[in-house]
């Protein structure tokens, strides 16, 4: 049996990265006989400057990558179409918000120190992804915290400060550094990087050689 130590750097806006973590994770079960492995995730911003109160998506994806409503329709179905395929369930309803993810990286950095920041990263997945929850209403953020048995209290006191902001700062130096300038990106035992929403049977067959070569 194998160990593998495999780094997820992505943000909860990038609905390429729950469609490559659940394709990921289905490849480590149909390994789960020659294979184990550690999970943490590190953060990345989509839009760092972007502010609080977020972007209605279309406007933003006009700005950002010039899609027009026709193309921004074809993504999202295959985006849609390859969800499904992964098990995920997107919902792209009309009215959706693009916003700054910084608070629920420091909230998710804490996650970590309590053990429960995959948890806690695939709520907020589903939250924005599927829910259509807003992730910049702090009482939303809270509610999400308490659902994956984090405690509300020291949530509240970490968005109301600014705890955990030079850390996530300094890992998203730490993977600009690293040549890391799109997500999803998972490294595997700090040697081997995998981008994209890949299919499970290209995590599989990556999993299988790596494990092979340590």
């Amino acid at each position: 049996m194998k160990h593998l130590k495999i780094n997820i750097v992505s943000d909860v806006m990038c609905p390429w990265c729950i469609i490559g973590y659940q394709n990921l994770a289905k490849a480590l079960v149909d390994l789960k006989d020659e294979v184990t492995a550690d999970i943490q995730w590190h953060p990345f911003e989509l839009n760092p400057d972007m502010p609080i109160e977020g972007q209605e998506i279309q406007e933003h994806l006009q700005e950002k990558y010039g899609l027009t409503p026709e193309q921004a329709l074809e993504n999202r179905q295959r985006i849609e179409m390859l969800g499904k395929e992964s098990g995920f369930t997107f919902n792209f309803a009309d009215k959706r918000l693009m916003i700054n993810s910084f608070d629920c990286h420091r909230l998710l950095t804490w996650a970590q120190i309590e053990g429960k920041q995959t948890e806690l990263k695939l709520a907020l997945f589903k939250a924005h992804f599927s829910d259509q929850i807003y992730l910049n209403d702090q009482a939303e953020l809270l509610k999400i915290v308490a659902q994956v048995g984090l405690d509300q209290d020291r949530a509240k006191a970490i968005l109301t400060s600014d705890e955990f902001a030079t850390s996530v700062k300094d890992e998203e130096a730490s993977m600009q550094r690293m040549g890391i300038s799109s997500v999803p990106t998972f490294i595997i035992n700090d040697k081997y990087a995998i981008s994209g929403g890949q299919a499970s049977d290209t995590f599989k067959q990556a999993l299988k050689q790596i494990s092979d070569e340590e």
